[in-house]
């Protein structure tokens, strides 16, 4: 079967993606787990441990508070309590810290640092999996063992108010809830008033044992203005007094009742300086924890510093505060300072309980459980411990009892701290089948792309696939039976939950049958091969054809950048890997320019500079005084036969000083956005500008930048496009005005801030227009055969309408990164591409190399921290998951997608050959699996590395998502490739 290699290239990278799925799915494995309290059943509790005479003391102990009331302020890391803004801004939480009857926490949160996975970790004490960083988006209701479950099931009454995570995850838990969208992170206001306007009447009523109150605003303004905006300040000064009329109300009603009430001030994850969270910084790692009560009333004189702890150790000191079992998933240690004011033989009781859960925990989930040092310390607590209930049930009051007794508790927490520290080791459960059966699909597609090479680069951009052929289906039916049989025995004999595995056999035999496929494919392609002896060849129709300098670059290029993805210090500075490789490109454009005007050998000018096919084949005119000049190029990117030679005064200028003027413009881009991890801190001109005490520059430099990006684009588009571009980019200033980013030139002031819906639909209204006009333009272009002109405008206006997406969604001081994307393209088609007939491959890879350099010119880089999530939520006045995950995914990768645009507009612009988009299409397709593949390997082999969560995972998940949008492009691709073919 013969297909096209466009077609061919989009078929490998969608199997690629399945590939790329099933991988992850088995990468991001299961957090340990105990099988004991699955479904919440009751447990009796252990008993108290004894040395020859019997305990009486066999139940859990009683409640030590009367109500709990959870105060939880989304991104309130600790520097906003504990810090100057604390001091400044909540001046009554900072007296409960420094004199109150209270004990403060500085608590690490684990990645990933979103919301969701992080309230399972204060409810449960267990390690959330990475994978939860996407059940973010749509959380699925706890089925683990939790404080709120084992609440309720002790009859406890629970009322809820805020993020609706709450209520996804605990359905039917509550008494009395009301849920607000967490994801509308253009709201900062509405979203905490809905809570706050509860409060007054529930802290009156007496019909409820817990009260949770979710804060969203912080969060919100962190995600839109950073944690340096002034409106941080107000936000904290507002949460201050809510603190002070719960606490208020809760010291009031001990007076009536004389039991005391417990109030928990604490946030779910920081926020990092850009106002972002999701990644390992110390910013969005420490959150603030607070626990404020009567029974913790301090002496004269006695200072209490904040202490770190884990914020797993929440879940268990909750517990224990509620009289409830603590969660049988829980790997974190009860904070013993809230228990040290209880009488001995109660605090020991309270460890000792913690102690045999997480003992139970261990032997569930370590086989070699008896030699971790944590259970040995164990052991020993309980013998002593033992002792002492011996010498106390003999009412021995001596100081021996008293030393014992403290020697216990010391044994016991040392024993807590090493068991959470072994079990939090143990968080990761791969399964490696579901991970295996993807590396194999990602590895056979890669090789099928790299064996295809002489024939999908070939002038006729075809190869055949020996689908039908006898021995092909001989040898399919060979393998399809031999890995069903691996599958019948891996899932029959799995000792764990394996996802590959819970599939319905006919799903895992489709799956089967294709990797059968795939490899038959590869071993009939390499048989041709080897036969043909034409592998890699640099031209097939010409073996003596060279390598260029360029061509080397490039595959050197690439070759280098994979190699880098094994070093975690160059996944966190990827972004310096990509600028040096367009530096490096830039500067030997300009070398193959000046040789080709300054070097001439005696030798006439030459009317073509390259060899038509090959993996990028591209040869000089010129070398060693031979003019090799092939008579047909089906894709040369010139119209007509232009050269260097045929330049003269301003073009012939211009196009030696074009390398130069890009690498300026990179230069000014790199100082524009501080990414990475090692120099992120560092101030850079986006901070200068997004600072309140200079948005007059800002506005000055956002409608700059909206001319020029005007200008730029509207030279090949209709009249109709042109209006509805002029007004669109009009609507982003008014936008960004609307929501106080900029100002117009009338205002002092930002006072009357708003959100923007009406702007920014105004905005979203013209981007459909355009994208409309373009498409019915393709359309007509396919009934009008013969108007070439009709189709080169309808590419170009959909390029526009994804530029004119990308203003609006680009925060002010990022529109230079648009402007001077636009800028490169301009000079590098009229000045680069054209003028030295680079072919089609070596184009797609000059504008993925870009595209890449431009993802992180952005400010993105490989944590999650740096996703701009309020680019979601532009033009939307509630959370809708499809247009928000689509607008939040465009403004993260819109480098890529923007430069990938560009490269179909050029190619079907610039070329006569319908070749040359099936050319891209491949190559693109092939540079993109390269590294994923690789990567895949990578993580595999670095699965137990000491940075896989914090580094290298969030990775994977950006090359998923690559993988993803390289899918899309390769299949729009193909679309234009097939439009190309019937014209």
């Amino acid at each position: 079967m013969r297909l096209g290699s466009g077609t061919f290239a989009a078929c490998c990278v969608v199997i690629q993606v399945l590939g790329v799925a099933l991988f992850l799915r088995g990468f991001f494995p299961a957090p340990v787990r105990s099988s004991s309290r699955t479904e919440h059943q009751a447990e009796p509790p252990a008993p108290e441990p004894s040395a020859g005479d019997r305990s009486n003391w066999t139940k859990l102990p009683p409640p030590l508070f009367r109500k709990v009331v959870i105060m939880l302020i989304d991104g309130l890391r600790d520097d906003f309590v504990f810090g100057s803004k604390g001091v400044k801004f909540m001046p009554y939480t900072t007296y409960l810290v420094e004199k109150g009857a209270s004990h403060s926490f500085v608590a690490e949160a684990k990645l990933p640092t979103v919301t969701m996975p992080r309230i399972k970790a204060l409810m449960t004490g267990s390690l959330p999996g990475f994978i939860d960083v996407v059940r973010n988006l749509n959380s699925p209701a706890l089925v683990e063992d939790n404080v709120i479950t084992q609440a309720k099931a002790a009859g406890k009454r629970i009322i809820f108010y805020g993020d609706e995570t709450w209520v996804k995850l605990f359905p039917k838990h509550f008494v009395e809830y009301d849920g607000t969208t967490s994801f509308f992170v253009s709201d900062y206001t509405e979203v905490d008033d809905n809570v706050t306007r509860h409060l007054d009447k529930v802290l009156k009523r007496g019909d409820w044992d817990v009260l949770i109150l979710h804060y969203l605003g912080l969060d919100h303004i962190g995600h839109v203005s950073g944690p340096s905006s002034p409106l941080i300040g107000h936000k904290l000064r507002e949460m201050d007094s809510i603190l002070m009329k719960i606490h208020t109300s809760l010291l009031s009603e001990e007076r009536e009742t004389l039991v005391p009430n417990l109030l928990v001030l604490c946030g779910d994850h920081g926020m990092s300086e850009a106002g972002g969270h999701g990644a390992s910084s110390v910013e969005e790692l420490n959150t603030a924890l607070i626990l404020i009560s009567s029974a913790f009333e301090r002496k004269p004189g006695d200072i209490r510093r904040p202490k770190h702890v884990q914020q797993t150790d929440l879940a268990a000191t909750l517990a224990i505060g509620l009289g409830l079992p603590i969660p049988g998933n829980s790997v974190g240690s009860l904070l013993f300072p809230t228990v040290e004011g209880r009488p001995v033989r109660e605090q020991l009781r309270f460890l000792h309980l913690n102690a045999v859960q997480l003992s139970k925990l261990l032997q569930e989930n370590v086989p070699s459980y008896t030699k971790e040092p944590g259970f040995e310390q164990f052991k020993m607590s309980e013998r002593l411990h033992g002792n002492w209930i011996r010498l106390y049930l003999e009412e021995n009051n001596s100081e021996v009892l008293f030393n014992l007794g403290a020697k216990v508790r010391r044994q016991y927490l040392e024993a807590l701290r090493t068991l959470s520290l072994s079990l939090s080791r143990q968080v990761a459960q791969y399964d490696i089948y579901s991970m295996l059966v993807g590396t194999v699909m990602v590895l056979e597609v890669l090789v099928l792309l790299l064996i295809s090479i002489p024939q999908a680069l070939s002038s006729k951009a075809e190869l055949e696939v020996p689908l039908w052929s006898p021995v092909f289906s001989l040898l399919f039916y060979l393998v399809f039976l031999v890995l069903s049989a691996l599958h019948v025995i891996v899932c029959t004999s799995a000792e764990s939950s394996c996802y590959f595995c819970g599939l319905s056999w006919l799903t895992a035999g489709g799956v089967m049958a294709l990797i059968s496929a795939l490899l038959c494919a590869v071993v009939s392609a390499l048989a041709k091969v080897f036969a043909d002896g034409r592998l890699l060849r640099k031209n097939p129709a010409h073996p003596k054809a060279r390598w260029s300098e360029l061509d080397v670059l490039i595959l050197l290029g690439t070759l280098g950048h994979v190699l880098s993805l094994g070093a975690s210090s160059f996944v966190e500075e990827e972004h310096q890997t990509w600028y040096f490789l367009i530096n490096t490109l830039c500067l030997a454009l300009c070398h193959e320019l000046y040789r080709n005007c300054f070097l001439r050998d005696d030798c006439e000018p030459q009317p073509c500079s390259h060899v038509e096919q090959g993996l990028v084949s591209s040869e000089p005119a010129l070398s060693d005084g031979n003019i090799h000049c092939n008579v047909s190029e089906p894709h040369r990117v010139s119209k007509s036969p232009t050269s260097l030679d045929t330049l003269r005064g301003y073009e012939k200028w211009m196009v030696l000083a074009s390398p130069w003027v890009i690498l300026t413009c990179c230069r000014l881009l790199r100082s524009l956005n501080q990414t990475g991890v090692q120099w992120a801190h560092r101030p850079d001109l986006g901070h200068w500008l997004t600072s309140s005490d200079h948005k007059a520059e800002l506005s000055v430099l956002a409608a700059l930048s909206l001319l020029m990006i005007f200008v730029l684009v509207q030279r090949r588009c209709s009249l109709t496009s042109k209006v509805a571009m002029a007004l669109g980019l009009l609507g982003v200033y008014c936008y960004r005005a609307a929501i106080g980013n900029v100002l117009f030139p009338w205002q002092r002031d930002s006072k009357d801030i708003s959100k923007g819906v009406i702007e920014a639909r105004f905005v979203h209204v013209f981007v459909l227009g355009i994208l409309f006009t373009g498409t019915k333009d393709l359309l007509k272009s396919q009934v009008i055969a013969a108007d070439f002109t009709i189709k080169t405008v309808g590419l170009w206006e959909i390029y526009s309408g994804l530029v004119l997406l990308a203003a609006l969604l680009f925060r002010p001081h990022n529109l230079p990164v648009l402007v001077l994307s636009l800028l490169i393209q301009t000079l590098m088609t009229k000045f680069i591409w054209k003028p030295l007939r680079h072919d089609a491959a070596e184009i797609t890879i000059m504008h993925y190399w870009f595209g890449q350099a431009f993802f992180y010119f952005q400010g993105n880089s490989n944590n999650i921290a740096t996703v701009d999530v309020s680019a979601g939520f532009v033009g939307l006045d509630t959370y809708m998951e499809v247009p928000a995950a689509f607008l939040t995914a465009f403004a993260t990768f819109a480098g890529p997608v923007l430069w990938a645009s560009h490269l179909v507009s050029f190619l079907s612009t610039e070329t006569h050959s319908g070749s040359a988009l099936s050319h891209a299409c491949f190559c693109y397709a092939l540079t993109c699996s390269f590294p994923v593949s690789a990567y895949i390997i990578l993580v595999t082999s670095l699965r137990h590395h000491l940075f896989i969560w914090s580094v290298f995972s969030p990775k994977l998940l950006y090359e998923g998502m690559h993988v993803l949008i390289t899918a899309a492009i390769c299949v729009f691709f193909t679309a234009m490739d097939q439009t190309n073919t019937k014209s």
